[in-house]
């Protein structure tokens, strides 16, 4: 599960910034937004929503999380000696612009041991990382580098838990690039007591940075699927949108005009069947369409509708389906930049609520950004599970909980936040000025 995220000095975020998902003492909707977890001591939140006006820095905050992700998973992989990483500094301030991002994470992995991980990194070279994990309750400090400015050296240390002959250390650090991540480096040559740690940061988290949606091809590969159509049925009729059924169709198609989708085609990637990054086998090419059948008031017969003639909302949440059904099953923790997006605010209401329902049996975790000042309830949220971004003197971004304004229990906090009580609210000009 995810604990805590820190950043700095990326983007809009100068100073150091913290999203922590440790709950607080309150007692509010414990049992439902709460996951206890094997340690009593630490009561981890299942959901956190991030509020703040246009350009304040929020979708900044889930690319940075997003940036450590890819460093992990592809630095060993995807750079090649000299090649620049995707670590871009705050430029708004000339010291800064010439300093490395510095990230660091903690989590619980699959194994049920916390792990505090941390990369100090520019474009050009990685400066400083390390990795301590607790499996005994006490830290264990497993490796360390650091580059020495002067000296134009890395400087390695190995913890005594550190399991690996001298041998296969010095060849991990070898082959370790100045723009490549050791844990990412390690994995690829078969470290095998890094992997929880590796495969937690790159597989259970998933963040949907502006622009990138979940693959609606998810949702495809449930409809084909006869206990998954039943599962991606219960998500749509929870949802109360009057879909009586869903049908797939796999169909031979022509190639079609450059730029044209054939009507019922959901996104380019499902108009050939494949996922994204697949490459296109000889044979027909393939495109999926999507019925929707609903019953006429009137004679209760059915009429089917292509998914494109549905509503945006109705067919963003189709493509959410199969991804929020996947993160539930999975334990993932969901970063979702602008859940609101073309959807009713009931619709965004039912989304979250799911991680505070029962079906999430494995204690997955969500954390968005909004607008929806409606999911401001404590009906819905406690008060440590929400969150501001706003804009500095200095023009950089500031990550602030609703607690450091310590609100009463029956506080009205959506107009509480609409009166700037809580801050993060655009201030807007006057034209006629």
């Amino acid at each position: 599960m995810f604990i805590e995220f820190s950043v700095s000095n990326f983007r809009s975020i100068l100073t150091r910034q913290t999203l922590s998902m440790v709950a607080s003492p309150d007692a509010a909707h414990l049992q439902r937004n709460v996951s206890p977890g094997k340690d009593k001591d630490l009561r981890l939140l299942r959901s956190a929503v991030i509020y703040g006006p246009n350009a304040a820095g929020k979708s900044n905050l889930l690319r940075a999380v997003e940036t450590l992700r890819q460093l992990v998973l592809t630095s060993a992989t995807s750079f090649q000696e000299g090649q620049p990483m995707p670590v871009t500094p705050f430029l708004f301030s000339k010291a800064a612009s010439g300093q490395p991002s510095e990230f660091e994470i903690i989590f619980i992995a699959d194994d049920g041991i916390r792990y505090h991980y941390y990369c100090l990194a520019s474009a050009e070279r990685v400066f400083k990382e390390w990795l301590v994990a607790y499996p005994l309750g006490r830290a264990q400090r497993w490796f360390e580098r650091e580059y020495d400015t002067e000296a134009k050296t890395q400087r390695w240390w190995f913890g005594p838990n550190f399991n690996a002959e001298r041998a296969e250390r010095k060849v991990w650090q070898d082959f370790t690039r100045d723009n490549a991540l050791f844990l990412s480096t390690a994995i690829q040559l078969n470290n095998a007591q890094l992997r929880p740690a590796f495969s937690w940061i790159t597989q259970k988290l998933i963040v949907l940075v502006p622009g990138v949606d979940l693959n609606p091809f998810l949702s495809l590969n449930l409809l084909r699927e006869g206990s998954g159509q039943d599962q991606i049925m219960r998500f749509m009729r929870a949802a109360d949108i009057g879909i009586d059924r869903l049908e797939l169709l796999e169909e031979d198609m022509a190639s079609p005009p450059s730029g044209v989708l054939p009507p019922g085609a959901m996104r380019v990637h499902l108009e050939i069947g494949l996922q994204p990054g697949a490459s296109p086998a000889p044979q027909t090419p393939k495109r999926f369409r999507v019925l929707a059948w609903h019953k006429r008031a009137d004679t209760n017969d059915e009429v089917p509708l292509d998914m494109s003639d549905e509503s945006d909302g109705t067919q963003k949440l189709f493509e959410f389906t199969g991804g929020w059904l996947r993160a539930l099953e999975g334990g993932a923790t969901l970063f979702v930049d602008e859940l609101d997006r073309s959807l009713h605010p009931h619709m965004t209401r039912f989304l979250v609520g799911l991680f505070h329902s029962r079906n999430n049996e494995k204690n997955s975790q969500l954390v968005f950004t909004t607008h929806d000042t409606t999911l401001l309830d404590t009906d819905l949220l406690r008060r440590d599970q929400i969150w501001f971004v706003e804009k500095d003197e200095e023009r950089s971004s500031r990550l602030y909980p609703l607690l450091e304004y310590s609100p009463r229990k029956d506080e009205a906090l959506e107009r509480g936040y609409l009166k700037g009580r809580y801050g993060a609210i655009p201030f807007i000009g006057d034209l006629r000025a």
